[in-house]
């Protein structure tokens, strides 16, 4: 089971964000604060655990946390600070929400923007090593699904309701028959949009 918590007596919140590797809609990211002690043998990195299991504990996180919050930076905001700084940023604004200040950040990977006022601890696959950052990745990541499954009803053609954005055969063919949309990363060049898969 993951750990429940890096120091004794600190409030810490988990950071991690979702979407990063898309090539249309917001970047989600997520701050948890969970109970010191807490306990969840399903709960780990949501890359690692299927699409029901997401959402059933994407409801019990809400309900379990202490406090939570969900925020994101657009494709337009994507495209103006580039992905890595988008998804920092977002991170930013929820703990921004959060209705009680940490007294110690814990961030998924080995990047961050210091938070004003509190410091932080960069985690190298902290999805699958602590509860906290765990739960932030759930939130983000079943958030950011619900998200693209809405916007899927207005472009269709994209497939989005199963490929969230990301970069699948049946998204590119999508593009290439269709253009772009303003929910597209413009400033993304994974592969040219203008060519067939």
């Amino acid at each position: 089971m993951l750990k429940s918590s890096h120091t004794k007596d600190l409030i810490e919140a988990g950071c991690d964000e979702a979407g990063r590797g898309c090539l249309a809609g917001p970047v989600f990211a997520s701050a948890v604060i969970l109970p010191k002690k807490y306990k969840n043998k399903l709960l780990r990195d949501s890359k690692k655990i299927t699409e029901a299991q997401r959402e059933s504990l994407f409801i019990q996180i809400k309900k379990e946390a202490l406090f939570w919050a969900v925020a994101n930076c657009s494709p337009t905001e994507i495209d103006k600070y580039n992905i890595l700084h988008a998804s920092l940023r977002a991170m930013h604004k929820a703990l921004k929400k959060l209705k009680q200040k940490p007294e110690l950040i814990l961030v998924d990977g080995n990047q961050f923007h210091p938070y004003p006022g509190i410091p932080h601890v960069c985690i190298v696959k902290g999805d699958d090593k602590f509860l906290s950052i765990a739960a932030a990745s759930i939130l983000a990541k079943v958030t950011r699904d619900h998200y693209m499954m809405k916007l899927d009803k207005k472009y269709p053609q994209y497939q989005w309701i199963s490929n969230k954005g990301y970069p699948t055969q049946a998204h590119r063919k999508g593009i290439i028959e269709n253009g772009l949309t303003p929910q597209h990363r413009l400033s993304f060049r994974q592969y040219p949009y203008d060519k067939k898969p």
